[in-house]
């Protein structure tokens, strides 16, 4: 069975971050092991929430992890709450990332143009610390130009894109593109670059960029290519969201997140 340390944050309510990605890794009959950074009572999009800073803890628990000499076939990456985590889990990734360990990172930074609440300088600067450390990236479109050392806030071509990927020297899937109608998702894997389109179903859904680069990552890790595992986890996305919106009032964001647990398979 292949084994994923995913180190994300954990919270109770919006069905995202390590509540989203465990069932889709596991549903792929892969053995998600859990890194906690932080634990919310609820996920930020939240009038209110509280939450526990893990930093203090990581050491001991990577120091547990390391006594029992874990191998990964993949590591995910998610949502940095400060600095030193960076330190922490760069080091982390260097230490058990070997030469068939797949590295995935979300760049989680900020959507739409808007840099989130307390991404100062020094915290951008170790997301894209951390972000070299990977093998794939699944930035948002305002993520890419952070990562790029770019305005954020100003629309990009296709084609701007795709220079902006090629940048990073690794393989880039820039996800959110609004294309009219349709939302787009850019692969370049270091050669092509192809763009996936689905039909715009909604506004903003907590969770949906966690679900996707856990799915991505476990296509991956099943032989897909990464044509392919970006356009299905598109696709599950895009049901599940159909989903959500056959049962939920449309709304400009869904702190909840999206019903994708019917869909996934029971083997």
């Amino acid at each position: 069975m292949k084994r994923i340390a995913v180190i994300n944050d954990l919270s109770g309510f919006g069905k995202c971050s390590l509540t989203a990605a465990l069932p889709i890794i596991s549903a792929f009959n892969m053995q998600a092991c859990p890194l906690p950074t932080g634990i919310y009572s609820n996920q930020t999009g939240y009038e209110s929430y509280t939450s526990v800073d893990m930093t203090l803890y990581l050491p001991a628990f990577i120091d547990e992890w390391r006594r029992l000499q874990p191998s990964f076939d993949g590591i995910l990456t998610g949502f940095l709450p400060n600095c030193e985590q960076g330190n922490i889990l760069a080091d982390f990734i260097d230490e058990f990332k070997t030469e068939n360990t797949l590295v995935l990172a979300d760049p989680i930074m900020g959507d739409d143009g808007t840099v989130y609440d307390g991404f100062d300088a020094a915290r951008i600067a170790a997301v894209r610390a951390l972000a070299d450390k990977a093998d794939v990236l699944t930035p948002n479109v305002t993520e890419l130009a952070l990562l790029c050392g770019k305005d954020c806030t100003k629309p990009y071509s296709l084609k701007e894109l795709e220079a902006m990927s090629a940048s990073l020297g690794k393989t880039v899937i820039t996800t959110g593109i609004p294309l009219g109608e349709e939302i787009g998702t850019a692969v370049y894997d270091g050669n092509s670059f192809e763009v996936i389109t689905v039909r715009r179903l909604g506004e903003h859904f907590s969770g949906t960029g966690d679900i996707f680069s856990s799915y991505v990552l476990c296509e991956l890790l099943s032989g897909s290519t990464v044509f392919e595992a970006a356009e299905r986890a598109c696709a599950f996305i895009a049901k599940a969201i159909e989903e959500t919106l056959n049962h939920t009032p449309a709304m400009p964001y869904h702190a909840d997140g999206i019903d994708f647990e019917r869909f996934l398979k029971i083997v």
